[in-house]
């Protein structure tokens, strides 16, 4: 692949997997249904929540949120994978690029409050139970999850503008599966001291009060869980939180491993296989941890199951 030595790009290749050019077409198959299972196992989250009664409180509220980003995002990233090992076209228009960063900056500002909110709902359940429909009244919630998808709209324009507007000297191949930050910034020929700073900017007054906001809420869960007296109780308490506390620990320690370092600090070969981990895997992970460990989840699915079993039959 040729590299040009221009400083406008109109287009960019996205190289994907290229490291294992014999097994591109199973690794388009295997991404294709690992795509079509995210899919399936987030939309059966969202179906069985609007149809259970039972299910309609804002814990399964915020959920269907994070399901419905998930499919988002994923759909963004992967069939542009796909696309690439399946039929080996890497070529992407610098729009189509610039347009596909953006979503998933703003998939990934979406899920940091998302995520903020729910540990926060948990801390309000096992913390101050007799309060709880209270505090978090469906107007709040509507309220919460609106103003989440709002600044993801808006958080990542700034970062959007200024990559568009950096020269690219030489090389326009993308060594990764999606066009991530982290990888335009390696190739830009100007300096990033600017947008680094954004960035940094950002973690300090929305990433760092987010994850203090959700350390503290789940030190405050696990001391009030340690109070109470019988295990069945505990280990009931416990089973409502530790499938969300899963999901922040994946995504917290893929995320701040990408992004909060400098440019020339990232390993983009490293990049790449750590952004499976945000892409892939806590989108494929996210039905099977939150269904597994919740009961009420899975006789939901089980009623929802039979219902359509009978009317088949």
């Amino acid at each position: 692949m040729e590299e040009e030595n221009i400083t406008t790009m109109t287009e960019f290749l996205i190289l994907g997997f290229y490291e294992f050019p014999e097994l591109q077409i199973p690794i388009s198959f295997l991404f294709l249904l690992i795509y079509l299972t995210i899919l399936m196992g987030n939309l059966t989250i969202i179906i069985v929540t609007c149809l259970d009664p039972r299910l309609q409180t804002p814990m399964y509220f915020f959920l269907c949120n994070l399901s419905f980003l998930d499919i988002s995002y994923t759909s963004v990233t992967l069939p542009k994978l796909m696309d690439v090992s399946l039929r080996n076209s890497h070529y992407i228009s610098a729009v189509g690029c610039f347009t596909q960063m953006y979503y998933f900056l703003f998939s990934v500002c979406v899920e940091f409050l998302l995520l903020t909110m729910m540990a926060y709902d948990r801390f309000v359940a096992i913390c101050h139970p007799l309060r709880y429909s209270v505090i978090m009244n469906p107007r709040l919630c509507v309220l919460m999850a609106i103003g989440s998808w709002i600044y993801g709209i808006l958080d990542p324009v700034t970062h959007t503008v200024l990559v568009s507007h950096l020269s690219y000297c030489g090389s326009r191949e993308i060594n990764h599966f999606f066009c991530d930050i982290s990888v335009l910034l390696k190739l830009s020929c100007t300096s990033t001291s600017t947008i680094d700073h954004m960035t940094y900017i950002v973690a300090v007054l929305v990433v760092l009060p987010c994850f203090l906001l959700t350390l503290t809420s789940y030190i405050y869960i696990i001391s009030a869980i340690l109070r109470i007296r019988s295990s069945e109780g505990r280990r009931k308490a416990f089973s409502t939180c530790s499938s969300h506390l899963t999901v922040v620990t994946l995504f917290y320690v893929s995320l701040t491993y990408l992004y909060v370092k400098p440019t020339s600090m990232q390993s983009l070969d490293l990049n790449k296989l750590i952004a499976l981990l945000y892409n892939v895997l806590i989108p494929l992970l996210n039905p099977i941890i939150y269904s597994l460990k919740n009961r009420d989840l899975k006789e939901a699915i089980r009623k929802v199951k039979n219902i359509f079993l009978v009317s088949k039959g």
